[in-house]
Protein backbone atom coordinates (compact mmCIF):
# COMPACT_ATOMS: atom_id res chain seq x y z
CA UNK A 1 0.00 0.00 0.00
CA UNK A 2 1.51 3.85 -1.38
CA UNK A 3 1.47 6.14 1.62
CA UNK A 4 1.26 9.77 0.11
CA UNK A 5 4.15 11.55 1.67
CA UNK A 6 3.38 15.41 1.66
CA UNK A 7 5.23 18.42 2.64
CA UNK A 8 3.99 19.43 6.24
CA UNK A 9 2.93 22.35 7.31
CA UNK A 10 5.77 23.67 9.71
CA UNK A 11 3.95 26.54 10.86
CA UNK A 12 4.93 30.53 11.14
CA UNK A 13 2.66 31.14 8.18
CA UNK A 14 5.16 28.97 5.84
CA UNK A 15 2.91 28.04 2.53
CA UNK A 16 5.29 26.29 0.39
CA UNK A 17 9.02 25.03 0.61
CA UNK A 18 11.65 24.28 -1.65
CA UNK A 19 13.49 20.59 -1.71
CA UNK A 20 17.02 21.07 -1.14
CA UNK A 21 18.22 17.31 -1.05
CA UNK A 22 16.78 13.28 -0.22
CA UNK A 23 18.67 12.15 2.44
CA UNK A 24 17.37 8.61 1.44
CA UNK A 25 16.62 7.46 -2.17
CA UNK A 26 13.98 5.73 -4.33
CA UNK A 27 14.05 1.82 -3.29
CA UNK A 28 15.83 2.66 -0.20
CA UNK A 29 13.95 1.05 3.36
CA UNK A 30 13.09 3.79 6.13
CA UNK A 31 11.95 3.18 9.66
CA UNK A 32 9.14 5.84 11.24
CA UNK A 33 10.71 9.41 12.63
CA UNK A 34 13.53 8.80 9.58
CA UNK A 35 14.71 12.14 8.19
CA UNK A 36 13.85 11.82 4.50
CA UNK A 37 14.43 15.27 2.68
CA UNK A 38 15.66 18.48 3.71
CA UNK A 39 13.32 21.65 2.68
CA UNK A 40 14.08 25.29 2.47
CA UNK A 41 11.05 27.29 3.46
CA UNK A 42 11.45 31.27 3.76
CA UNK A 43 11.92 30.94 7.30
CA UNK A 44 14.94 28.16 7.97
CA UNK A 45 16.01 24.72 6.09
CA UNK A 46 13.97 22.06 7.91
CA UNK A 47 14.36 18.09 7.73
CA UNK A 48 10.99 16.24 7.35
CA UNK A 49 10.89 12.68 8.96
CA UNK A 50 9.23 9.68 7.69
CA UNK A 51 5.65 9.26 9.38
CA UNK A 52 5.50 5.54 8.65
CA UNK A 53 7.71 2.49 8.54
CA UNK A 54 8.39 0.75 5.01
CA UNK A 55 10.07 1.77 1.12
CA UNK A 56 10.82 5.02 -0.16
CA UNK A 57 9.09 4.09 -3.61
CA UNK A 58 9.00 7.36 -5.40
CA UNK A 59 10.50 10.71 -5.00
CA UNK A 60 7.83 13.31 -6.87
CA UNK A 61 9.50 16.28 -5.98
CA UNK A 62 12.95 16.73 -6.90
CA UNK A 63 15.93 19.23 -5.50
CA UNK A 64 15.19 23.01 -6.46
CA UNK A 65 11.68 22.42 -7.19
CA UNK A 66 9.02 24.17 -4.95
CA UNK A 67 5.85 22.61 -3.39
CA UNK A 68 2.99 23.57 -1.56
CA UNK A 69 2.04 22.66 1.93
CA UNK A 70 -0.12 19.10 1.77
CA UNK A 71 1.33 18.75 -1.83
CA UNK A 72 2.68 14.95 -2.19
CA UNK A 73 6.04 14.89 -2.47
CA UNK A 74 6.85 11.14 -2.57
CA UNK A 75 5.06 7.49 -1.82
CA UNK A 76 6.18 5.46 0.62
CA UNK A 77 5.22 1.76 0.40
CA UNK A 78 4.41 0.51 3.68
CA UNK A 79 3.17 -3.05 2.93
CA UNK A 80 7.00 -3.88 1.36
CA UNK A 81 5.66 -4.12 -2.41
CA UNK A 82 8.01 -2.17 -4.12
CA UNK A 83 11.90 -3.88 -3.63
CA UNK A 84 14.43 -2.01 -3.30
CA UNK A 85 16.43 -1.83 -6.66
CA UNK A 86 19.18 -4.83 -7.30
CA UNK A 87 22.57 -3.38 -6.73
CA UNK A 88 23.47 -3.60 -10.40
CA UNK A 89 20.85 -1.14 -11.58
CA UNK A 90 21.97 1.68 -10.40
CA UNK A 91 25.90 3.19 -9.08
CA UNK A 92 27.44 3.60 -5.51
CA UNK A 93 26.39 6.07 -2.99
CA UNK A 94 29.37 5.13 -0.80
CA UNK A 95 32.15 6.16 -1.12
CA UNK A 96 35.68 3.98 -1.03
CA UNK A 97 35.51 2.20 1.73
CA UNK A 98 32.27 3.37 3.21
CA UNK A 99 29.63 1.44 3.70
CA UNK A 100 26.30 1.59 2.15
CA UNK A 101 23.37 3.82 4.15
CA UNK A 102 21.36 1.67 6.00
CA UNK A 103 18.42 0.13 4.19
CA UNK A 104 20.72 0.87 0.66
CA UNK A 105 22.47 -2.28 -0.73
CA UNK A 106 26.15 -1.85 -1.53
CA UNK A 107 25.34 -1.00 -5.14
CA UNK A 108 22.47 1.98 -3.60
CA UNK A 109 21.33 4.72 -5.11
CA UNK A 110 23.40 7.52 -6.69
CA UNK A 111 24.00 10.84 -5.71
CA UNK A 112 21.25 11.87 -7.75
CA UNK A 113 18.46 10.14 -6.37
CA UNK A 114 19.78 12.50 -3.24
CA UNK A 115 22.05 10.73 -1.39
CA UNK A 116 24.70 12.80 0.38
CA UNK A 117 28.09 12.09 -1.93
CA UNK A 118 31.04 10.45 0.02
CA UNK A 119 29.41 9.54 2.57
CA UNK A 120 28.56 12.30 4.30
CA UNK A 121 25.29 11.80 5.39
CA UNK A 122 25.98 12.48 9.09
CA UNK A 123 27.96 15.14 8.65
CA UNK A 124 26.61 18.66 9.77
CA UNK A 125 27.39 20.97 6.84
CA UNK A 126 25.54 23.59 4.46
CA UNK A 127 24.29 22.55 1.21
CA UNK A 128 26.46 24.84 -0.12
CA UNK A 129 29.32 23.35 1.97
CA UNK A 130 28.51 20.13 0.73
CA UNK A 131 28.37 21.39 -3.44
CA UNK A 132 31.88 22.72 -2.81
CA UNK A 133 33.26 19.47 -1.23
CA UNK A 134 31.70 17.38 -4.04
CA UNK A 135 32.79 20.17 -7.09
CA UNK A 136 36.87 19.91 -5.40
CA UNK A 137 36.94 16.05 -4.47
CA UNK A 138 37.04 16.64 -0.74
CA UNK A 139 35.37 13.91 1.22
CA UNK A 140 33.28 15.78 3.57
CA UNK A 141 33.71 12.83 5.88
CA UNK A 142 36.90 13.90 6.77
CA UNK A 143 36.42 17.24 7.22
CA UNK A 144 36.34 19.00 10.75
CA UNK A 145 34.14 21.77 11.06
CA UNK A 146 34.76 24.79 13.02
CA UNK A 147 30.98 26.19 13.05
CA UNK A 148 28.73 26.04 15.41
CA UNK A 149 27.77 22.95 16.72
CA UNK A 150 30.94 21.25 14.33
CA UNK A 151 28.94 22.22 11.04
CA UNK A 152 31.32 22.38 8.02
CA UNK A 153 31.41 25.76 6.51
CA UNK A 154 32.78 26.46 2.97
CA UNK A 155 36.08 27.71 4.35
CA UNK A 156 36.72 24.41 6.25
CA UNK A 157 36.30 22.62 2.86
CA UNK A 158 38.69 25.38 0.93
CA UNK A 159 41.33 24.34 3.82
CA UNK A 160 41.12 20.44 3.45
CA UNK A 161 41.26 21.15 -0.60
CA UNK A 162 44.66 22.54 0.11
CA UNK A 163 46.08 25.74 -1.83
CA UNK A 164 45.53 25.97 -5.08
CA UNK A 165 42.53 24.31 -5.12
CA UNK A 166 39.68 25.48 -7.51
CA UNK A 167 36.12 24.74 -8.66
CA UNK A 168 36.42 22.96 -12.09
CA UNK A 169 34.28 25.45 -14.79
CA UNK A 170 33.65 22.96 -17.09
CA UNK A 171 33.09 24.08 -20.54
CA UNK A 172 30.82 27.20 -21.54
CA UNK A 173 27.43 26.87 -22.76
CA UNK A 174 28.06 26.59 -26.74
CA UNK A 175 25.85 29.55 -27.49
CA UNK A 176 26.57 31.71 -24.70
CA UNK A 177 30.65 31.24 -24.24
CA UNK A 178 30.53 35.05 -22.41
CA UNK A 179 27.96 33.86 -19.56
CA UNK A 180 27.17 31.79 -16.71
CA UNK A 181 24.04 30.50 -15.36
CA UNK A 182 23.52 29.01 -12.28
CA UNK A 183 19.84 28.03 -10.45
CA UNK A 184 17.89 31.08 -9.21
CA UNK A 185 16.69 29.26 -5.96
CA UNK A 186 17.70 28.34 -2.70
CA UNK A 187 17.57 31.04 -0.24
CA UNK A 188 18.48 33.91 -2.94
CA UNK A 189 14.44 32.78 -4.43
CA UNK A 190 13.29 32.76 -1.10
CA UNK A 191 14.49 36.47 -0.37
CA UNK A 192 13.27 37.53 -3.75
CA UNK A 193 9.93 36.36 -3.58
CA UNK A 194 9.73 38.20 -0.59
CA UNK A 195 11.17 41.61 -1.31
CA UNK A 196 8.37 41.41 -4.07
CA UNK A 197 5.64 40.73 -1.95
CA UNK A 198 7.31 44.06 -0.21
CA UNK A 199 7.72 46.33 -2.83
CA UNK A 200 3.97 45.00 -4.63
CA UNK A 201 2.06 45.44 -1.52
CA UNK A 202 3.39 48.13 0.85
CA UNK A 203 3.88 51.76 -0.44
CA UNK A 204 7.38 52.67 0.54
CA UNK A 205 8.55 56.20 2.01
CA UNK A 206 11.78 56.88 2.81
CA UNK A 207 13.38 59.32 5.57
CA UNK A 208 17.16 59.84 6.08
CA UNK A 209 18.73 62.02 8.86
CA UNK A 210 21.99 61.69 10.17
CA UNK A 211 23.37 60.97 14.18
CA UNK A 212 26.15 62.03 16.19
CA UNK A 213 27.44 59.00 17.40
CA UNK A 214 30.72 60.31 19.14
CA UNK A 215 29.64 59.50 22.39
CA UNK A 216 28.15 56.00 20.99
CA UNK A 217 31.86 55.16 20.37
CA UNK A 218 33.07 55.99 23.67
CA UNK A 219 30.52 54.02 25.25
CA UNK A 220 31.45 50.97 23.04
CA UNK A 221 35.25 51.66 23.66
CA UNK A 222 34.74 51.96 27.39
CA UNK A 223 32.85 48.79 27.56
CA UNK A 224 35.10 46.66 25.40
CA UNK A 225 37.17 45.21 28.34
CA UNK A 226 33.59 44.05 30.36
CA UNK A 227 33.03 42.47 27.56
CA UNK A 228 35.83 40.72 26.37
CA UNK A 229 35.74 39.05 30.39
CA UNK A 230 32.60 37.79 29.36
CA UNK A 231 33.30 36.55 25.77
CA UNK A 232 31.43 38.49 23.46
CA UNK A 233 32.55 41.90 21.06
CA UNK A 234 30.87 45.12 21.91
CA UNK A 235 29.50 46.83 18.31
CA UNK A 236 27.87 49.91 17.16
CA UNK A 237 24.67 47.42 16.85
CA UNK A 238 23.58 46.74 20.50
CA UNK A 239 23.66 50.31 21.75
CA UNK A 240 21.93 51.28 18.08
CA UNK A 241 19.08 48.21 18.85
CA UNK A 242 18.56 49.09 22.44
CA UNK A 243 17.40 53.08 21.21
CA UNK A 244 15.29 51.59 19.17
CA UNK A 245 13.56 49.57 21.28
CA UNK A 246 13.38 52.94 23.53
CA UNK A 247 11.46 54.72 20.81
CA UNK A 248 9.14 51.95 19.52
CA UNK A 249 7.74 52.18 23.39
CA UNK A 250 7.02 56.22 22.49
CA UNK A 251 6.04 55.59 19.50
CA UNK A 252 3.17 52.66 19.08
CA UNK A 253 2.54 52.27 15.12
CA UNK A 254 6.29 51.97 14.11
CA UNK A 255 5.82 48.32 15.86
CA UNK A 256 2.64 47.59 14.20
CA UNK A 257 1.60 45.17 11.10
CA UNK A 258 -1.83 45.63 8.68
CA UNK A 259 -4.08 43.08 8.93
CA UNK A 260 -5.82 43.63 5.57
CA UNK A 261 -8.13 40.39 5.78
CA UNK A 262 -9.84 41.70 8.96
CA UNK A 263 -9.28 45.24 8.61
CA UNK A 264 -7.80 46.13 11.45
CA UNK A 265 -4.33 47.19 12.50
CA UNK A 266 -2.16 45.49 15.08
CA UNK A 267 -0.28 47.05 17.80
CA UNK A 268 2.84 44.74 18.59
CA UNK A 269 3.20 44.80 22.94
CA UNK A 270 6.58 42.91 22.59
CA UNK A 271 9.93 43.87 20.64
CA UNK A 272 11.44 41.10 18.92
CA UNK A 273 13.59 42.78 16.67
CA UNK A 274 14.68 41.35 13.43
CA UNK A 275 18.34 41.72 12.17
CA UNK A 276 19.13 41.66 8.65
CA UNK A 277 22.38 39.39 7.97
CA UNK A 278 24.29 39.33 4.75
CA UNK A 279 24.62 35.62 4.20
CA UNK A 280 26.30 33.85 1.67
CA UNK A 281 23.50 32.24 -0.30
CA UNK A 282 21.41 35.47 0.50
CA UNK A 283 19.63 37.31 3.19
CA UNK A 284 18.90 36.35 5.92
CA UNK A 285 16.91 37.95 9.11
CA UNK A 286 17.12 36.35 12.49
CA UNK A 287 15.12 37.73 15.41
CA UNK A 288 15.99 39.00 19.00
CA UNK A 289 13.55 37.94 21.20
CA UNK A 290 12.21 40.56 23.86
CA UNK A 291 15.25 43.04 23.01
CA UNK A 292 14.09 45.37 25.41
CA UNK A 293 14.50 43.44 28.09
CA UNK A 294 18.44 42.49 27.29
CA UNK A 295 21.55 44.17 28.74
CA UNK A 296 24.04 45.68 26.48
CA UNK A 297 26.33 42.86 26.57
CA UNK A 298 23.21 40.00 26.38
CA UNK A 299 22.38 41.97 23.37
CA UNK A 300 25.99 41.94 21.70
CA UNK A 301 25.96 38.10 22.76
CA UNK A 302 22.49 36.76 21.18
CA UNK A 303 23.39 39.63 18.11
CA UNK A 304 27.13 37.31 17.76
CA UNK A 305 24.93 33.93 18.09
CA UNK A 306 22.46 35.45 15.86
CA UNK A 307 24.58 36.30 13.19
CA UNK A 308 27.22 33.53 13.27
CA UNK A 309 23.92 30.80 12.89
CA UNK A 310 22.46 32.65 10.24
CA UNK A 311 25.75 32.84 7.86
CA UNK A 312 26.08 28.60 8.96
CA UNK A 313 22.68 28.09 8.05
CA UNK A 314 22.04 26.43 11.70
CA UNK A 315 18.85 28.63 12.88
CA UNK A 316 15.75 26.98 13.20
CA UNK A 317 12.61 28.56 12.63
CA UNK A 318 11.82 29.70 16.53
CA UNK A 319 14.86 32.35 14.92
CA UNK A 320 13.99 33.64 12.51
CA UNK A 321 10.12 34.12 12.21
CA UNK A 322 8.14 37.34 14.08
CA UNK A 323 10.03 39.48 14.48
CA UNK A 324 7.95 43.32 14.86
CA UNK A 325 10.89 45.76 13.92
CA UNK A 326 13.52 45.15 11.55
CA UNK A 327 17.53 46.75 11.37
CA UNK A 328 19.91 46.68 8.98
CA UNK A 329 23.20 47.61 9.32
CA UNK A 330 25.12 47.14 6.49
CA UNK A 331 27.70 50.48 8.40
CA UNK A 332 31.21 47.71 8.12
CA UNK A 333 30.11 47.25 4.06
CA UNK A 334 30.58 50.76 3.19
CA UNK A 335 28.00 53.08 1.31
CA UNK A 336 26.24 57.05 2.42
CA UNK A 337 22.83 55.31 3.22
CA UNK A 338 20.44 52.85 1.70
CA UNK A 339 16.71 52.74 1.04
CA UNK A 340 15.95 49.41 2.87
CA UNK A 341 12.70 47.19 1.66
CA UNK A 342 10.24 46.49 4.77
CA UNK A 343 10.29 43.39 5.99
CA UNK A 344 6.60 42.38 5.49
CA UNK A 345 4.22 42.75 7.53
CA UNK A 346 6.09 44.96 9.57
CA UNK A 347 5.69 48.37 9.04
CA UNK A 348 9.05 49.74 9.06
CA UNK A 349 12.90 49.67 8.72
CA UNK A 350 16.15 51.26 10.02
CA UNK A 351 18.88 51.55 7.82
CA UNK A 352 22.64 51.77 9.99
CA UNK A 353 25.22 53.01 8.22
CA UNK A 354 28.92 53.83 8.67
CA UNK A 355 30.22 55.86 10.86
CA UNK A 356 32.79 58.37 9.38
CA UNK A 357 34.98 61.26 11.02
CA UNK A 358 33.04 64.42 9.70
CA UNK A 359 33.32 68.79 10.14
CA UNK A 360 29.96 69.95 12.43
CA UNK A 361 29.17 72.84 13.70
CA UNK A 362 28.93 72.34 17.68
CA UNK A 363 27.65 75.64 19.68
CA UNK A 364 28.96 78.27 17.14
CA UNK A 365 32.08 76.37 16.07
CA UNK A 366 33.45 73.48 13.92
CA UNK A 367 34.14 70.42 15.51
CA UNK A 368 35.56 66.94 14.35
CA UNK A 369 32.32 64.46 15.02
CA UNK A 370 31.48 60.83 14.28
CA UNK A 371 28.78 61.34 12.41
CA UNK A 372 26.32 58.27 10.73
CA UNK A 373 23.85 58.05 8.39
CA UNK A 374 20.58 56.72 9.32
CA UNK A 375 17.52 55.52 7.38
CA UNK A 376 13.98 54.82 8.04
CA UNK A 377 11.60 52.99 5.22
CA UNK A 378 8.16 52.76 6.39
CA UNK A 379 4.59 51.80 5.33
CA UNK A 380 3.03 54.72 4.60
CA UNK A 381 -0.29 53.38 4.57
CA UNK A 382 0.38 52.94 8.92
CA UNK A 383 2.66 56.09 9.36
CA UNK A 384 2.65 59.24 8.56
CA UNK A 385 5.75 61.41 7.72
CA UNK A 386 5.75 63.02 11.07
CA UNK A 387 5.14 60.04 12.96
CA UNK A 388 8.22 58.48 11.36
CA UNK A 389 9.92 61.87 11.92
CA UNK A 390 9.94 62.04 15.48
CA UNK A 391 10.81 58.42 15.81
CA UNK A 392 13.81 59.22 14.40
CA UNK A 393 14.58 61.80 16.16
CA UNK A 394 13.63 59.56 19.51
CA UNK A 395 16.20 57.24 18.06
CA UNK A 396 18.81 59.61 17.34
CA UNK A 397 18.58 61.65 21.00
CA UNK A 398 18.91 58.79 22.32
CA UNK A 399 21.94 57.71 20.71
CA UNK A 400 23.45 60.76 21.22
CA UNK A 401 22.84 60.95 24.75
CA UNK A 402 24.24 57.50 25.52
CA UNK A 403 27.23 58.01 28.22
CA UNK A 404 30.44 56.26 28.78
CA UNK A 405 30.06 56.86 32.70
Amino acid sequence: MAFELKLPDVGEGVAEGEIVRWLVAEGAAVNEDDLLVEVLTDKANVEIPSPVAGTLAKILAKPGQLVKVGETIALIETAGAVPAPPPEEVPSAAGPGKPAPPGVAAGGPSPAAGAPPQGGRDVLATPVARKLARDLGVDIAGVTGTGPGGRVSEDDVRKAAGPGAAVPAGPPPPMAPLERRVPFRGRRRMAAKKMVLSKSTIPHALLVDEADATNLLALRGAMREVAEREGVKITPLPIVVRAVVAALRNHPAMNASLDEERGEIVFKTHYDIGMAVDAQDGLVVPVIRDAGEKTLVALAREIERLAEGARAGTLGPSDLAGSTFTVTSIGSIGGLFSYPVINPPEAAILGVHKIVKRPVVRDGEIAVRDMMYLSLSFDHRLIDGGTATRFMNDIIGRIEAVSPG
